[in-house]
């Protein structure tokens, strides 16, 4: 048996050409979804990265605020720019491009970010409203994950499901948005103990490890939905997942390419958000609750 693959880049594809008509039905009712990007620093891979969504969002209609900040840019300068943002009402989203330089305190950044623009879905409120199931923003990598999944026709509720990587970004936010649709959640790390004997058990693997190679064949259950969320670039320049491709889809029923598998789906579900915090503020001002919007969700936060 040869697994079927999922191809995260047709579905984002056909996702985008339908937020086309979603961003001109806002268009014409006087509203432009905005997505602000900051990058402080100059990494090379960030800047990729931030080229890629800008790219998507002119791809799909929505205007972008690329804001490039030297890498010696203090934290208050930071904060400062977010405070900006967050006041403006032409920005619906805005993101934060990681790593930060090391003067600078991520958390406290990610943290000034409204709630109602934390398109990235990092705010403690939107992680938190993934275990009582009501998250603002749910996180775009595993919120992409989420769809591929149901490219397969697969109902996830009573599979077994191992998440490989805990991560705050993907590992721990995917056990929980597939713990609301009622898997039996493992999530292994980098302590587990015989990561095999958990891995082999599972009807649905993703792996988000950031190890080349890490899950090879004997590893995997007959049968098994395989997704990889690695990527991984080799000495030789070439790019991989944390999955052994060529000898898992001999065994796996589906499985993700690298790249073109999750990838892609990343950067769509962030623009995904983008328009559903414009179609939320649009909805708060046609029913007079616009300053209940930008009012903090959480009281005395």
């Amino acid at each position: 048996m040869t697994a079927q693959i999922i191809d995260g880049k047709a579905l984002s594809k056909q996702l985008r050409e339908g937020f086309k008509a979603r961003v001109g039905a806002l268009v014409a009712q006087g509203v432009t979804p905005g997505l602000a990007v900051i990058l402080v620093g100059d990494n090379p891979a960030s800047r990729v990265y931030v080229g890629n969504k800008v790219k998507a969002c002119e791809e799909c209609g929505v205007r972008s605020f690329h804001i490039a900040l030297p890498g010696d840019t203090l934290e208050s300068e930071v904060l400062a720019t977010i405070a900006r943002l967050n006041a403006d009402p032409a920005v619906h989203g805005i993101l934060i491009q990681l790593p930060l330089p090391p003067h600078i305190d991520g958390r406290k950044v990610l943290e000034a970010i409204s709630v109602h623009k934390d398109v990235d879905g990092f705010h403690l409120y939107n992680v938190g409203g993934l275990v009582v199931g009501n998250t603002i923003f749910p996180p775009c990598t595993p919120y992409g994950v989420q769809l591929l999944l149901d490219t397969t026709g697969t109902d996830v509720a009573g599979k077994n499901v191992v998440v490989v990587g805990a991560s705050n970004i993907v590992g721990k936010p995917m056990a929980l948005m597939l713990l609301q649709r009622e898997a039996t959640v493992t999530i292994c790390h980098a302590k587990t103990r015989d990561l095999a004997q958990h891995t082999i058990l599972a009807d649905i693997l993703i792996v988000a490890a950031g190890k080349p190679g890490l899950i090879v064949p004997q590893m995997v259950k007959q049968g098994a939905i395989v997704i990889d969320v690695g990527i991984n670039r080799l000495a030789d320049g070439r790019i991989v997942g944390d999955v052994d491709f060529d000898g898992v889809k001999e065994k796996a029923s589906w499985i993700t390419p690298v790249p073109g598998g999750v990838g892609p789906m990343t950067v769509t579900m962030l623009i995904e958000n983008t328009l559903r915090s414009a179609e939320r503020a649009l909805r708060m001002r046609q029913t007079d609750d616009y300053q209940d919007w930008e009012a903090p969700v959480l009281k005395g936060h």
